[in-house]
């Protein structure tokens, strides 16, 4: 069963299901789930291995962060948003602003909104397990015929929370936390 956004505003305030949700997210949520803003962009670079025991994902470069900007007044108007072009054939990482932490019996899924495909961008993710914690990382692909400017801070996906029969198995990968990389060759857990 999927949850809906008045029983998830229930599980942001009592058990932190999702931290640092926008505004707009924490009054007035729209379909199914929250959508998630863009806190960190990654280029990747160097080689990878995925072996049956061990693992080494590529190198990552952060290419632009999420700043928090002060209010602006009348007085003091807003500074330049820090954006990312991403050009056709681009593949990044990409972090989410927010941090969720998984109860055991839940779990979720990302889905680009709409204006995040419409645009050629397409994103690949995997399961987010019970007993996860930390923001979220993914793939972020830019498969169409033209440039996109995104800014860091935009509203590009949306997260939906399945409800588990019975209660899952806690996540005891090495991505808790919301790491990005691995630092070497490192034994799967």
């Amino acid at each position: 069963m999927i949850l809906g956004p008045k029983e998830l505003l229930k599980l942001v305030k009592s058990k932190k299901l999702v931290e640092g949700l926008s505004k707009r997210e924490l009054e007035n949520p729209e379909g199914a789930g929250f959508d998630l803003r863009l806190g960190e962009v990654y280029k990747i670079s160097g080689s990878a291995f995925l072996g049956e025991e061990h693992r080494k994902t590529p190198d990552v470069k952060s290419i632009a962060k999420f700043e928090q900007k002060k209010p602006h007044s009348a007085k003091a108007p807003r500074g330049k948003r820090t954006s990312v072009k991403i050009k056709p054939g681009d593949f990044y990482l990409v972090k989410t602003i927010e941090k969720i932490n998984l109860p055991l019996n839940l779990s979720a899924v990302i889905l680009p909104r709409t204006t995040t495909f419409r645009s050629g961008l397409f994103i690949r993710t995997g399961p987010i397990q019970p007993g996860y914690q930390g923001e979220l990382t993914f793939g972020l692909k830019n498969e169409g015929p033209v440039t996109v400017e995104i800014e860091m801070g935009a509203r590009f996906v949306h997260v939906i929370f399945h409800e588990i029969k019975g209660i899952g198995e806690k996540y005891r990968g090495q991505w808790q936390g919301g790491r990005v990389t691995t630092k070497r060759k490192e034994r799967q857990v």
